[in-house]
């Protein structure tokens, strides 16, 4: 399963070292700059290579910035063999998601991105917050009920992993509490409140800008966070999007149906892994013993990382194509017990 995330795995310098060495993530970033550059004015590969101070910072760039490299580094995945059986995102990354699946055509998923992200800046920006908690969804429900109205359960990530957005004021309040009782919490870097009443205001605008998008049938199984199941991506129209930024994202309970339905390697397809423990408590928490792996790290986005990767996955069953790697190489045994002269490794 190729898992994609929303915001936060973002670093400056993402990325760089898989442009100048990877002709599939160097072809397809391209190709995500050509659409993106049909309804944003930043070009995208300069923003990725250091286009200018505090730029990540912006949601209506850091966004569609991610959507590319997410979009990119499943490509890579791809081109070493490793085909999604079915995919996964949280909150923003369902549209990488969708596109991957085929749900959505590249410029649609551009359009998606830049579009919503420009929407989310000038409109919600500076108004809300979000932060993480260690509790379970059903902890954090019974502490949000002082503040009904001002707080929502944003994300549910895993067993003891979610997310609380709003006022700026009651969250503050909130984490307050939260610390004096000894929880662990920590506010997000983000000045909007996605998933949360705020995000009511927009919706009319939304369906306007993103009236054209039309998903389609897709070649891989698309599991929907905001619908707890897998889902038929010729649904996913701005009223779907909509409902993804405005509703709690069901991370947790989609896992868990993944899980049930026998899928037990999750790839994390990012700049950096921000859902592997959520992913990895969740299976643990249903009984299943899987392999939860990501791509980049952050300060850590060259081949050496990738590779490293590409070879968790293959320790642990995933079937990678080193042929395409390494085109001149060749598979050795390996070597015999010093002493006997025998091979003693499994097969």
């Amino acid at each position: 399963v190729f898992v994609f995330p929303g915001q936060g795995s973002q670093w400056v310098g993402m990325a760089v070292g898989l442009l100048d060495v990877s002709p599939v993530f160097l072809e397809s970033m391209v190709a995500c700059g050509e659409v993106l550059g049909e309804f944003v004015e930043w070009d995208l590969l300069e923003v990725v290579r250091g286009g200018g101070e505090g730029v990540l910072e912006r949601v209506d760039v850091v966004q569609p910035v991610l959507w590319a490299v997410m979009v990119s580094l499943a490509a890579v995945w791809r081109a070493c063999g490793v085909e999604p059986a079915a995919v996964v995102g949280h909150s923003q990354g369902e549209i990488a998601a969708a596109v991957v699946a085929g749900g959505l055509s590249l410029r649609d998923g551009a359009r998606v991105v830049a579009l919503r992200s420009a929407v989310i800046g000038a409109a919600l920006a500076g108004r809300g917050g979000m932060a993480s908690v260690a509790l379970s969804a059903d902890g954090v429900r019974e502490r949000l009920v002082g503040w009904e109205g001002r707080l929502s359960l944003a994300a549910v990530n895993g067993p003891s992993a979610c997310v609380v957005c709003g006022h700026v004021e009651a969250l503050e309040e909130f984490v307050g509490v939260l610390e004096g009782e000894g929880v662990r919490v920590r506010r997000i870097a983000v000045d909007y409140a996605s998933h949360s009443v705020f995000v009511e205001e927009v919706e009319e605008e939304l369906g306007e800008v993103l009236a054209g998008v039309c998903g389609r049938s897709g070649e891989v199984p698309f599991y929907s966070t905001v619908t707890g199941g897998v889902c038929d991506t010729a649904g996913l129209d701005a009223g779907y999007w909509y409902r993804n930024l405005r509703q709690t994202v069901r991370f947790e309970e989609t896992v868990r149906e993944l899980a049930g339905r026998g899928f037990d390697a999750f790839v994390e397809v990012s700049a950096h892994p921000v859902l592997t423990v959520g992913v990895q408590e969740t299976l643990e928490a249903v009984g299943v013993r899987g392999v939860v792996c990501g791509s980049l790290r952050r300060g850590e986005g060259g081949p050496g990382r990738l590779l490293a990767s590409l070879g968790e996955a293959w320790v642990a069953g995933v079937g990678v194509d080193w042929s395409r790697l390494v085109p001149a190489g060749r598979v050795v045994e390996l070597p015999t017990y010093a002493f006997q002269h025998q091979r003693y490794w499994l097969d």
